[in-house]
């Protein structure tokens, strides 16, 4: 029979291994943020652990939070005034749990958010990088070659999103690598490659330049967008496991 609960010990025991997050070096701690009930029954999943998210799980009364970006980032302020406070007020006040997971689930192999998004575009011969420290940066190939345009629409389809794309409309893309978020400075270890084209999720002014410069296209599908997936894909995998209520907010960003 499955479980209907789980302790917030047990929950992040297994997260820690399931995710191998001592494997990381990363700007923010991974696990648990701010402790709530020791008894976890109905999670919630999103994308950042914004102020709406919080209010409203507090409003499905969550047990927990499940997001990839949390609190306690490197180089932030460390008191606790203003729109930190607010939110971890609200945390507290609701006795929520909030766990955070930025790099391992950028990188998990199964439901990260290379993973997912591999998935979602229905990619193949999907491999990691393995020169890329911490397994960040993915190549594969379209299963159809496509035209820019098409990619772009694939895109928008795809992640509900319009990317920006910058290269040549007239050039067919079959192979590309990808590391979703804010990583569009892996796009010279793309063009080292010798693939088609670089997908991520935001862009810089040299960007531009990087990507004509080296004949590469580049699409900037959006930070929001592109790590979607894997929090959700995470929640689903954690209900399944101990039989728990889970529930994808998503809070609309554009950026």
């Amino acid at each position: 029979m499955s479980l209907t609960s789980v302790s917030r010990e047990q929950l992040s025991n297994y997260l820690n291994d399931f995710l191998s997050v001592s494997q990381f070096k990363d700007y923010a701690p991974n696990g648990l943020q701010v402790q709530g009930t020791d008894t976890i029954s109905t999670i919630v999943t999103g994308v950042t652990a914004c102020q709406a998210l919080i209010d409203q799980a507090a409003a499905v009364n969550a047990d927990a939070i499940l997001v990839h970006h949390g609190f306690f980032w490197k180089n932030e302020p460390e008191v606790l005034t203003g729109m930190k406070y607010k939110r971890i007020k609200t945390l507290m006040s609701h006795d929520m749990n909030l766990f955070g997971y930025h790099l391992p689930l950028d990188a998990h192999e199964t439901i990260g958010n290379n993973a997912e998004l591999a998935k979602k575009l229905g990619l193949v011969d999907v491999e990691v990088c393995a020169d890329i420290p911490q397994n960040l940066l993915w190549k594969g190939k379209l299963a159809t070659p496509l035209s820019p345009l098409q990619l772009s629409e694939l895109l928008n389809q795809k992640l509900y999103r319009q990317p920006l794309h910058i290269g040549d409309d007239e050039q067919i893309i079959s192979s590309l690598a990808w590391c979703t978020g804010g990583a569009q400075d892996y796009i010279d270890h793309a063009a080292a490659l010798g693939v088609d084209a670089f997908i991520s999720g935001e862009v810089s002014e040299r960007t531009y330049h990087c990507a004509m410069e080296q004949g590469i296209h580049y699409f900037a599908a959006g930070h929001h967008a592109t790590e979607q997936f894997g929090i959700q894909a995470l929640g689903e995998h954690l209900a399944e496991k101990f039989g728990l209520t889970h529930q994808f907010i998503d809070i609309v960003n554009p950026v």
